[in-house]
């Protein structure tokens, strides 16, 4: 008790809390609103990644600190998920339904994306009493046993070998995919933008002969939208922009309004198979929390109430026009979802070292470490656009 007296808390988060690299950013965060953090010396900082898309309202919105008071005053866990009827549920499935296709009516709330990948692919393997899957190299769906399964890298998933059997992994855009879906898949589980590849948008034609390819095969289209729901592509889900609708779309990150929630969502008729055959197919303690469906629903307001969506293409546009530089490779965007790449990860991580150091918050891609991510919060100004894209110029004329 002594030691840890005396010791620093950043010594005690190396200590105690386990870690998952060997050199964690380790920013002392001790306050955050709109898109701006604080460390415990008052160094503001520019938030680019918004808790990996996590934060699409910015930080600390009064409505969701508001509902979050309110309903941990009510109450907090009561009984494991699905057995009462608790009102900040039911409240936010109303609400997103109602800005959902028809056939996506209805919810099953888990405690993250990956939680809601694996529940997803246990509901298709369920529905259509089949056991392969297509997935998509360089995809990411979460990192539990079944969600890295279907993860597009075998870096990531050699070390935790054997996983599940019958996964094909196809290349994006790519017609072959095509043609691997038969009467053998039980479901194609595909992001709408390849997140961690940096940025990578499919091409339309073939997302949709993707989804025919399903509908003629009997096969469940899972469509993931972490990370590119909620506006982040410039409409609310990314996939109106490709006239496809999914069988089951996953949610995560924005969904909680900063707190910790995922969902799978499906038609009522394909969810029914979990309750029986055997019942509780799909079962959770903590799934759809009541305080995370409150904040999460405080959230999606404000953001349905705001101007944020439809000023996503205009700030696209303004960062692209800004960051624009010998040293840059390309710019790869979908709304305010932008990879910078640089020629390698070396110099990449030397520039988001550098922005850090100069009040910036960025970095980089899993599939795709030579790019620098830029994610911010839809909130996010063109006064704060334009100081971000100065420091990025800054960091890369002192590089």
């Amino acid at each position: 008790y002594q030691l840890s007296i005396n010791m620093t808390e950043r010594q005690l988060f190396l200590q105690h809390i386990a870690q998952t690299s060997p050199s964690p950013l380790g920013l002392e965060i001790n306050k955050a609103e709109g898109c701006m953090l604080w460390d415990k010396t008052g160094k503001a900082y520019i938030d680019l990644i918004a808790g990996i898309s996590v934060c699409n309202i910015g930080h600390c919105h009064p409505a969701v600190v508001k509902a979050v008071q309110e309903q941990a005053a009510q109450y907090l866990h009561i009984m494991v998920y699905g057995e009462f009827i608790e009102s900040p549920q039911v409240q936010y499935a109303q609400l997103l339904t109602q800005h959902l296709p028809s056939t996506l009516n209805a919810v099953y709330f888990t405690n993250s994306g990956a939680e809601a990948t694996e529940g997803a692919m246990k509901l298709a393997k369920r529905l259509t009493n089949r056991t392969g899957m297509v997935a998509f190299n360089n995809s990411y769906h979460g990192s539990t046993q079944g969600a890295l399964s279907v993860m597009g890298s075998e870096y990531w998933r050699n070390a935790f070998r054997p996983l599940l059997p019958h996964i094909w992994h196809e290349n994006y855009n790519d017609d072959a995919a095509i043609q691997r879906i038969d009467e053998n898949i039980a479901c194609v589980i595909m992001e709408t933008v390849q997140a961690e590849s940096g940025i990578i948008q499919p091409n339309k034609q073939w997302i949709q002969a993707v989804q025919q390819q399903c509908n003629e095969k009997g096969v469940l289209c899972i469509v993931d939208e972490i990370q590119a729901g909620f506006g982040r592509t410039g409409s609310l889900w990314a996939f109106e922009q490709f006239n496809i609708i999914p069988d089951i779309l996953l949610l995560g990150k924005a969904l909680g309004g900063g707190m910790p929630l995922g969902a799978f969502i499906a038609d009522k008729k394909i969810m029914q198979t979990l309750t029986e055959n055997p019942v509780l197919g799909h079962i959770t303690t903590f799934g759809g929390h009541p305080v995370s469906c409150a904040a999460g629903m405080a959230a999606m307001q404000v953001l349905l109430e705001s101007n944020w969506i439809q000023e996503v293409k205009a700030k696209e546009k303004l960062f692209i026009e800004r960051l624009q530089h010998p040293l840059i490779k390309s710019v790869r965007s979908a709304g305010l979802w932008i990879a910078i790449e640089f020629e390698s990860f070396d110099m990449n991580k030397k520039m988001i070292d550098a922005c850090i150091k100069n009040g910036l918050i960025t970095d980089w891609f899993l599939f795709a470490p030579q790019c620098l991510r830029v994610a911010p919060p839809l909130c996010i100004t063109e006064k704060e656009i334009n100081e971000a894209c100065d420091i990025i110029m800054a960091c890369l004329k002192n590089t």
